[in-house]
């Protein structure tokens, strides 16, 4: 660690926090990179806010919904605004670049088509004495989509939520994204969502738009489940309302994990942490995990030449001041991936020799890329699998969106006289330890 590295590509480079870079094992696992992995489950300020902002709609609807829009995106809208008309929708249309509406389409394409690969399907067997039982699914009646539209209109993100809806079946799938003072929603966000699929579009956002969609207005009928990515005061918000509605999952600030050896390309993998690292909110996490002291400092070197190149460099500088990109030298890559594991990242990338081999020893992450050719980029864009991932450890219990999750699953039992026969003393059984006879009369009445 007592190495000095040395910034060759620029004679004086400009001022750049380093990231953190620390030595770890299982046995050592130091303070830098524990205190690194501890990410907290959720903002205090952020979970007040919402509860009060939530009672108000809950309470006040459109008036309230409105007022929030005023006080927080400084957006003055009247009740009749706050849909997006089909007018608006077809002038955005009109209004992107055709290279523009060719990248959508094709990402659009492909995560249409890996969805419905991964749809389930329906299954029964035979019971013994000749009856049926197994499971079907049907799509939810009325879902909403959160696009974040804050700091950057996520176009992508409405592919990867409203066409999951739409490949599940699901018939009504309203959208909600952020408008600013001038009341303008962005046009390539706009026809993203009409190729999606999304059947009404709001221009509401944060805390407001989740009690809109869970609760309804006068105006907006509420949804059964909410989807999509969003802020500490969205994630606050969608937790405060599940129970009124299904969600997907609860999601922070972005996070990437990289696995490499030296055969990796340093300023591949830095590229790959500084993708995350922009996004915005300044908590974002980036962690490089390497048994080469090495390629350690290379990949650093790279971060302070590549960071003041960027357009979002300040955004940049707030997480490194934060100490929100780490590199990690393990003693090897079988403790490295325990690291990872311990991480639990949102997005995790393995460059290492034979990567593929390493897909086994993988426990927790939201989607993994394999190989060198296999950025981040691509699936936040257009690789197929939906980027709505769980983040801040929440890969350890949670998985990233899927079509099925706009569906729901019901089982089925057929008995035959014989099935229940056969079985009748055993419900008569569970029914007297439990106190419950007349469930144990539902079946026995039928033998009578």
């Amino acid at each position: 660690m007592a190495k000095k590295r040395v910034i060759s590509k620029v004679p004086c480079p400009p001022a750049v926090t380093l990231p953190v870079l620390a030595a770890w094992s299982v046995k050592r696992p130091g303070a830098e990179v524990e205190a690194f992995l501890s990410r907290p489950a959720f903002a205090p300020e952020a979970e007040a806010a919402a509860a009060e902002v939530l009672a108000d709609v809950r309470a006040r609807g459109n008036a309230a919904v409105l007022a929030a829009a005023k006080r927080f995106d400084r957006a003055v809208l009247t009740a009749e605004e706050l849909r997006v008309p089909a007018a608006e929708i077809s002038a955005a249309v009109k209004a992107v670049p055709a290279s523009v509406k060719r990248a959508v389409k094709d990402a659009h394409a492909r995560v249409r088509r890996f969805a419905e690969a991964g749809l389930r399907e329906p299954w029964h067997l035979r019971t013994p004495q000749g009856g049926y039982a197994g499971e079907f699914y049907s799509p939810m009646d009325r879902v909403g989509v959160y696009v974040p539209g804050g700091t950057a209109p996520l176009a992508s993100t409405a592919v990867m939520t409203v066409t999951l809806a739409r490949v599940a079946g699901v018939r009504e799938i309203i959208a909600c994204t952020p408008c600013g003072p001038d009341k303008q929603v962005n046009p390539v966000l706009l026809y993203a969502l009409k190729i999606a699929g999304a059947t009404e579009i709001y221009r509401v956002g944060g805390i407001q738009s989740i009690g809109l969609m869970a609760f309804g207005t006068e105006s907006v009928r509420p949804v059964q489940k909410i989807a999509g990515p969003g802020n500490a005061y969205v994630t606050a918000a969608k937790r405060q309302v599940y129970g009124y509605v299904a969600i997907d999952q609860v999601a922070g600030p972005s996070e990437i994990a990289v696995l490499a050896d030296d055969s990796a390309n340093p300023a591949w993998v830095a590229a790959d942490l500084l993708s995350q690292a922009e996004h915005g909110s300044g908590h974002e996490r980036a962690l490089l995990v390497t048994h080469s002291q090495a390629f350690a400092e290379a990949v650093c070197d790279e971060i302070v030449w590549q960071t003041p190149r960027l357009s979002r460099a300040d955004t940049v500088e707030r997480v490194l001041q934060r100490q929100g990109i780490l590199l990690a030298v393990v003693p090897d890559l079988r403790q490295g991936m325990e690291l990872v594991n311990r991480f639990a990242p949102e997005h995790f990338e393995i460059l290492t020799r034979d990567a593929r081999t390493w897909l086994n020893d993988v426990r927790a992450a939201g989607a993994v890329f394999v190989g060198p050719w296999t950025p981040e980029s691509a699936g936040d864009f257009v690789a197929g699998p939906s980027h709505v991932l769980p983040t801040g450890g929440a890969a350890r219990m949670f998985s990233g969106l899927t079509a099925d999750d706009f569906r729901r699953r019901h089982s089925f039992v057929e008995f035959t006289e014989a099935d229940l026969a056969e079985t009748r003393v055993s419900i008569e059984t569970f029914a007297a330890v439990e106190g419950l006879d007349a469930h144990g009369r539902s079946a026995s009445v039928r033998f009578e």
